[in-house]
Protein backbone atom coordinates (compact mmCIF):
# COMPACT_ATOMS: atom_id res chain seq x y z
CA UNK A 1 0.00 0.00 0.00
CA UNK A 2 1.53 3.26 -0.88
CA UNK A 3 1.88 6.26 1.15
CA UNK A 4 -0.85 8.28 -0.67
CA UNK A 5 -3.32 5.54 0.16
CA UNK A 6 -2.41 5.03 3.68
CA UNK A 7 -2.95 9.00 4.33
CA UNK A 8 -6.76 8.55 2.57
CA UNK A 9 -7.47 6.11 4.65
CA UNK A 10 -6.45 7.80 7.77
CA UNK A 11 -7.99 10.72 6.65
CA UNK A 12 -11.61 8.96 6.69
CA UNK A 13 -11.14 7.18 9.87
CA UNK A 14 -13.19 9.22 12.68
CA UNK A 15 -12.02 10.22 16.02
CA UNK A 16 -13.74 8.63 18.68
CA UNK A 17 -12.70 11.11 21.25
CA UNK A 18 -11.53 14.88 20.88
CA UNK A 19 -8.33 13.85 18.94
CA UNK A 20 -8.02 11.49 16.01
CA UNK A 21 -5.25 8.93 17.53
CA UNK A 22 -2.78 7.03 14.54
CA UNK A 23 -0.21 4.52 15.57
CA UNK A 24 2.89 3.76 13.68
CA UNK A 25 4.12 0.76 14.54
CA UNK A 26 7.06 -1.80 13.96
CA UNK A 27 9.68 -3.46 15.14
CA UNK A 28 13.06 -1.61 15.79
CA UNK A 29 14.20 0.00 12.77
CA UNK A 30 11.47 -0.79 10.95
CA UNK A 31 11.53 2.96 9.76
CA UNK A 32 8.96 4.27 12.18
CA UNK A 33 10.34 8.31 12.44
CA UNK A 34 11.39 8.16 8.80
CA UNK A 35 7.55 6.96 7.42
CA UNK A 36 6.26 9.28 10.27
CA UNK A 37 7.66 12.68 8.45
CA UNK A 38 5.85 11.98 4.91
CA UNK A 39 2.52 11.44 7.02
CA UNK A 40 2.79 13.91 8.94
CA UNK A 41 3.10 16.27 5.31
CA UNK A 42 0.24 14.76 3.97
CA UNK A 43 -1.90 15.26 6.70
CA UNK A 44 -0.79 18.72 6.95
CA UNK A 45 -1.03 19.00 2.54
CA UNK A 46 -5.08 18.55 3.33
CA UNK A 47 -5.77 20.75 5.74
CA UNK A 48 -5.02 18.78 9.37
CA UNK A 49 -3.60 20.30 12.25
CA UNK A 50 -1.08 16.98 13.49
CA UNK A 51 1.77 16.07 15.91
CA UNK A 52 4.08 13.16 16.51
CA UNK A 53 4.16 11.50 19.60
CA UNK A 54 7.31 8.97 19.85
CA UNK A 55 6.89 6.42 22.35
CA UNK A 56 10.30 6.43 23.31
CA UNK A 57 10.39 9.28 25.61
CA UNK A 58 9.13 6.79 28.12
CA UNK A 59 12.57 5.06 28.59
CA UNK A 60 13.00 4.16 32.21
CA UNK A 61 16.36 5.98 33.33
CA UNK A 62 19.46 3.49 33.42
CA UNK A 63 19.56 5.09 37.35
CA UNK A 64 16.36 2.60 37.19
CA UNK A 65 17.35 0.13 35.21
CA UNK A 66 20.87 -0.62 36.25
CA UNK A 67 19.55 -1.72 39.68
CA UNK A 68 16.96 -4.02 38.30
CA UNK A 69 19.77 -5.29 36.08
CA UNK A 70 17.70 -4.74 32.90
CA UNK A 71 20.09 -2.07 31.71
CA UNK A 72 21.31 -4.49 29.10
CA UNK A 73 17.57 -5.07 27.73
CA UNK A 74 16.98 -1.11 27.38
CA UNK A 75 14.40 -1.02 24.92
CA UNK A 76 12.55 -3.94 26.21
CA UNK A 77 8.84 -4.02 26.97
CA UNK A 78 9.73 -3.88 30.68
CA UNK A 79 12.14 -0.75 30.55
CA UNK A 80 9.51 1.57 29.71
CA UNK A 81 6.81 3.69 31.82
CA UNK A 82 3.81 2.06 30.29
CA UNK A 83 1.64 3.48 33.26
CA UNK A 84 2.80 6.68 32.12
CA UNK A 85 2.93 6.08 28.61
CA UNK A 86 -0.97 5.09 28.82
CA UNK A 87 -1.53 8.17 31.27
CA UNK A 88 -0.28 10.43 28.85
CA UNK A 89 -2.56 9.02 25.12
CA UNK A 90 -5.86 9.43 27.68
CA UNK A 91 -4.89 13.05 27.94
CA UNK A 92 -3.89 13.77 24.27
CA UNK A 93 -6.98 11.96 23.23
CA UNK A 94 -9.17 13.95 25.08
CA UNK A 95 -7.93 17.21 23.60
CA UNK A 96 -6.23 18.12 26.78
CA UNK A 97 -2.47 20.30 26.18
CA UNK A 98 0.06 17.95 27.08
CA UNK A 99 3.82 18.25 27.54
CA UNK A 100 5.50 15.24 26.83
CA UNK A 101 9.27 13.67 27.14
CA UNK A 102 11.67 13.22 24.18
CA UNK A 103 14.28 10.29 24.03
CA UNK A 104 17.91 11.90 23.71
CA UNK A 105 19.12 9.00 22.18
CA UNK A 106 22.84 10.14 21.61
CA UNK A 107 22.89 10.55 25.94
CA UNK A 108 20.45 8.03 26.33
CA UNK A 109 17.95 9.80 28.56
CA UNK A 110 14.59 11.01 28.38
CA UNK A 111 13.81 15.10 28.32
CA UNK A 112 11.23 15.64 30.12
CA UNK A 113 8.67 18.07 29.23
CA UNK A 114 10.70 19.14 25.39
CA UNK A 115 7.66 19.05 23.25
CA UNK A 116 4.13 20.33 23.59
CA UNK A 117 0.88 19.23 22.30
CA UNK A 118 -1.57 22.12 21.83
CA UNK A 119 -5.02 23.11 21.98
CA UNK A 120 -4.78 23.34 18.20
CA UNK A 121 -3.94 19.77 17.70
CA UNK A 122 -6.34 17.78 16.13
CA UNK A 123 -4.97 13.94 15.00
CA UNK A 124 -1.99 12.59 16.79
CA UNK A 125 0.29 10.67 15.12
CA UNK A 126 2.29 8.05 17.66
CA UNK A 127 5.41 5.64 17.01
CA UNK A 128 6.50 2.97 18.59
CA UNK A 129 7.42 -0.57 18.87
CA UNK A 130 4.67 -2.34 21.11
CA UNK A 131 1.75 0.06 20.64
CA UNK A 132 -0.14 -3.03 19.13
CA UNK A 133 1.44 -5.46 21.93
CA UNK A 134 -0.78 -7.43 23.77
CA UNK A 135 1.45 -8.36 26.63
CA UNK A 136 1.75 -7.54 30.41
CA UNK A 137 0.86 -3.87 30.96
CA UNK A 138 1.35 -3.58 27.55
CA UNK A 139 -2.20 -5.22 27.04
CA UNK A 140 -5.30 -3.11 26.31
CA UNK A 141 -3.12 0.03 24.43
CA UNK A 142 -3.85 -1.52 21.26
CA UNK A 143 -7.41 -0.55 22.00
CA UNK A 144 -6.89 3.51 22.25
CA UNK A 145 -6.09 3.78 18.34
CA UNK A 146 -8.33 4.68 15.64
CA UNK A 147 -6.34 3.64 12.87
CA UNK A 148 -2.70 1.90 13.27
CA UNK A 149 0.13 1.48 10.85
CA UNK A 150 2.44 -1.69 10.99
CA UNK A 151 5.37 -1.26 8.96
CA UNK A 152 6.73 -4.80 7.64
CA UNK A 153 9.91 -5.03 6.67
CA UNK A 154 12.00 -8.18 6.21
CA UNK A 155 14.30 -9.74 9.09
CA UNK A 156 17.78 -9.17 7.08
CA UNK A 157 16.72 -5.23 6.92
CA UNK A 158 15.88 -4.96 10.38
CA UNK A 159 19.23 -6.10 11.02
CA UNK A 160 21.25 -4.31 8.45
CA UNK A 161 19.49 -0.52 9.55
CA UNK A 162 20.29 -1.65 13.36
CA UNK A 163 23.48 -2.22 12.74
CA UNK A 164 24.18 0.62 10.66
CA UNK A 165 22.33 2.68 13.71
CA UNK A 166 24.65 1.78 16.46
CA UNK A 167 27.86 2.27 13.94
CA UNK A 168 26.71 5.46 13.60
CA UNK A 169 26.29 5.74 17.09
CA UNK A 170 30.20 5.07 17.97
CA UNK A 171 29.96 1.82 18.88
CA UNK A 172 32.52 -0.76 17.44
CA UNK A 173 31.50 -3.60 15.03
CA UNK A 174 31.62 -6.09 17.71
CA UNK A 175 29.28 -3.49 19.97
CA UNK A 176 27.12 -3.58 17.57
CA UNK A 177 26.87 -6.98 16.57
CA UNK A 178 26.30 -7.86 20.46
CA UNK A 179 24.06 -5.05 20.64
CA UNK A 180 21.60 -6.16 18.00
CA UNK A 181 21.98 -9.79 18.95
CA UNK A 182 21.08 -9.70 22.60
CA UNK A 183 18.66 -7.06 22.82
CA UNK A 184 17.16 -5.35 19.46
CA UNK A 185 16.48 -8.93 17.72
CA UNK A 186 14.39 -10.50 20.72
CA UNK A 187 12.30 -6.85 20.70
CA UNK A 188 12.51 -7.12 17.43
CA UNK A 189 10.85 -11.20 17.31
CA UNK A 190 8.18 -9.90 20.69
CA UNK A 191 6.73 -7.09 18.26
CA UNK A 192 6.49 -9.48 15.51
CA UNK A 193 5.08 -12.67 17.60
CA UNK A 194 3.23 -10.72 20.14
CA UNK A 195 1.32 -7.55 18.42
CA UNK A 196 -2.08 -7.39 17.81
CA UNK A 197 -3.01 -7.21 13.95
CA UNK A 198 -2.93 -3.41 12.55
CA UNK A 199 -5.50 -1.85 10.37
CA UNK A 200 -3.08 -1.41 7.48
CA UNK A 201 0.40 -3.11 6.88
CA UNK A 202 2.64 -0.77 5.12
CA UNK A 203 5.42 -2.76 3.44
CA UNK A 204 9.08 -0.51 3.91
CA UNK A 205 12.26 -2.41 3.43
CA UNK A 206 13.66 -0.46 0.73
Amino acid sequence: MDLNTVIARVLETPARETRKMIAVVGAPGAGKSTISAPLMAGLAKAGVRAAVIPMDGYHLDDRILGPRGDLPRKGAPQTYDVGGFRAMIDRVARGDTVYIPVFDRSREIAIAGAEEIGAEIDTVVVEGNYLLLQDGDWAGIADRWDISLFLDVPEEVLERRLMARWRDLGMSEDQARTKVADNDLINMRTVLDRSAPADITVPNGG
